[in-house]
């Protein structure tokens, strides 16, 4: 998984459908932290939902609580879980002018809940100085829905193209750039996807949304190495503009195809 917001999303929609306990939902979260508290973030939402209101970093409720703001927010009939990972420059799925839009965007990622068109619950992770993971509540629209995203086939095969394509960006990175690596580039990517590899998947998840979720894990691999690798590093403004231009589709491609994949699995889930 790429995310605790995209953890979450998966495992909820499998709890919610009676295909997983909430402990399996708590055991996949404590894969990113093994502590997890819950706040509001304003004081409306903080009576909304009976959660304590603070800042980031500052004491909230046991993450039993996450589990039950969930459930009520998906409680009303027609009501979904939207994966958000915005950046800048592609805001999609995000409600305009929100706290929950503005913090979002600085996280990189956040879940929406609620019927599309209606008043939403928004969620968003955020890690403290003591290594809990504090998920804040926000009172949200959710955006209606306009047939955006691909489909699973159209996905999977953006991503088996962009596995080829980030391997070739890896390559001319590394060829064009001045001095050595400081490692195998496989051995590098393998280290990077074993970070993924320890979240596990529901087994209601649908065996094409988990292909493409492990095939953009392995996308992210490549292009993390890429990036990271002193061969690879950009010693100028001209040499950053160019490299920015050759892996920021590949960024673009995979956060597409991973929010295909895990509304598939919400969808079939719940």
């Amino acid at each position: 998984m790429c995310s605790p917001s995209a953890t979450l999303t998966v495992w909820a929609g499998s709890w919610l459908a009676g295909c997983s306990a909430p402990d399996d939902v708590l055991e996949a979260l404590q894969a990113w932290s093994p502590t997890h508290t819950i706040a509001a973030g304003d004081p409306v939402t903080g009576g909304r939902t009976d959660l304590p209101w603070s800042a980031h970093g500052n004491a909230g409720a046991g993450i039993m609580a996450l589990l039950k703001v969930i459930r009520e927010a998906m409680a009303e009939p027609g009501a979904r879980m939207r994966l958000v990972l915005p950046v800048p420059g592609d805001l999609r799925g995000l409600p305009p002018g929100t706290a929950f839009a503005a913090d979002a965007l600085e996280a990189e990622e956040g879940l929406l809940i609620g019927v599309p068109g209606g008043d939403g619950t928004g969620l968003i992770p955020h890690w403290t100085d003591e290594g809990t993971l504090q998920w804040t509540v926000y009172s949200a629209p959710v955006r209606p829905e306009h047939g955006q995203e691909m489909s699973l086939g159209e996905a999977e095969y953006a991503m088996r193209e962009a596995v080829r394509d980030a391997a070739d960006a890896l390559q001319q990175l590394h060829t064009t750039a001045m001095g050595g690596g400081s490692g195998d580039p496989r051995e590098l990517i393998e280290a990077e996807l074993a970070d993924y590899s320890r979240h596990d998947y529901p087994a209601s998840v649908p065996l094409r949304a988990r292909r493409i979720l492990d095939t953009a894990d392995h996308v992210a691999a490549i292009l993390t190495v890429a990036q990271r690798e002193p061969a690879s590093r950009p010693t100028s403004a001209g040499s950053m503009g160019a490299q920015e231009t050759l892996l920021r589709p590949l960024w673009d491609a995979i956060r597409a195809a991973r929010l295909v994949a895990v509304h598939a699995a919400a969808a079939r889930s719940a």
